[in-house]
């Protein structure tokens, strides 16, 4: 039995800083293409899988559930008790943090399994509405749950949870230990700021280096107007470093690996999700200003010191799992657009 981890460098980064595996948060950008750097949550996905103790040891989340929950949608509570205790089939995914990443999840998982239910945890019942439109059925943090479900993906970031690896085990509960338990994260916990390379085999930051990636490091123990480019777009000049390297996924290749992840049942495993083509932010912006897609031209960047990042690639991830991404590079993206 274990549980999977899905690490996706974040927008988050894209103003300053990286994580590696573990840091389960995910922002859609601009092109929907993530890429790692540190603003927002979009960037390259590293996909670890580990087993159900390892994940428990940071204190995380997997747990057993009974969907049910009030929701914006007018609901009456008995209606939303009744559908809760619905029968969990074969094929039904859990989704704790329904955001971008989670939202492609589930609609490429409805395609490939035509008939399952998927079901959203969220922590608020803002977005409840949304979910019920694109048929994921809503649930609430902290609702009772009597069912666990054989496929669990935990995309909800890190930056709302005062206990993260909490909130992973909790979640780890969810899992009936059947299918795959998938928990998406950043490439900033890798040990490499020089632009050098990485792969899944690389070392971890030493835990005490920075809370930030303590956090994630402690829960591993137990589309077209996001992304950094827009934003760098809408700032016109920036004043960080132009030679740091980024490693890019689009949302959608991001969604697509942690499916076929999921579907393939592996225990005990780390996974790398980029496209292979690690660029510096100078070039994502040289190739952003020539693509003519934007009606805004980027000035440049003014910063000269800060941290380098690091050049992944994940050849081994993609020869196992017979997986190439539906966009190779962020130029094709931008050709797409």
């Amino acid at each position: 039995m274990g549980t999977t981890k899905f690490c996706i460098a974040s927008c988050a980064e894209f103003v300053g800083s990286s994580q590696k595996l573990n840091s389960a948060c995910l922002s859609y950008p601009n092109s929907a293409y993530s890429s790692l750097s540190s603003a927002w949550r979009l960037d390259s996905a590293a996909f670890r899988q580990s087993r159900s103790r390892v994940a428990l040891r940071a204190s995380f989340t997997p747990i057993s559930v009974r969907v049910s929950a009030s929701s914006a949608t007018g609901v009456p509570n008995d209606e939303l008790e009744a559908s809760s205790t619905r029968v969990i089939g074969a094929s039904d995914l859990l989704i704790v943090g329904p955001g971008v990443l989670g939202r492609i999840v589930a609609e490429i998982w409805r395609k490939e399994h035509p008939g399952s239910q998927v079901y959203g945890q969220t922590l608020t019942t803002d977005h409840h509405d949304e979910l019920i439109k694109l048929g994921i059925s809503p649930c609430l943090k902290g609702t009772q749950v009597t069912h666990k479900f054989p496929y669990v993906i935990f995309c909800a970031p890190p930056s709302r949870n005062s206990d993260y690896p909490g909130e992973v085990r909790e979640a780890t509960l969810k899992w009936n230990g059947e299918g795959s338990f998938l928990f998406t994260s950043s490439s900033a916990n890798y040990d490499c700021s020089d632009n050098g390379y990485c792969d899944e085999d690389t070392p971890v930051v030493p835990v005490g280096r920075s809370p930030r990636t303590d956090k994630l490091l402690n829960v591993e123990k137990y589309k077209a107007d996001r992304g950094a480019h827009t934003y760098w777009l809408k700032q016109g000049s920036v004043d960080i470093r132009p030679d740091h390297i980024l490693n890019l996924i689009h949302y959608e290749d991001a969604a697509s690996l942690a499916i076929t992840i999921l579907k393939r049942k592996l225990h005990g495993r780390i996974f790398l999700g980029c496209d292979n083509n690690p660029l510096s932010r100078q070039e994502v912006m040289e190739l952003v200003n020539k693509s003519g897609k934007y009606n805004q031209k980027f000035e440049g960047f003014t910063g000269t010191t800060g941290p380098l990042g690091k050049k992944l690639n994940n050849s081994k991830t993609r020869a196992e799992l017979g997986w190439e991404p539906k966009y190779p590079s962020f130029a094709q993206f931008l050709e797409a657009l």
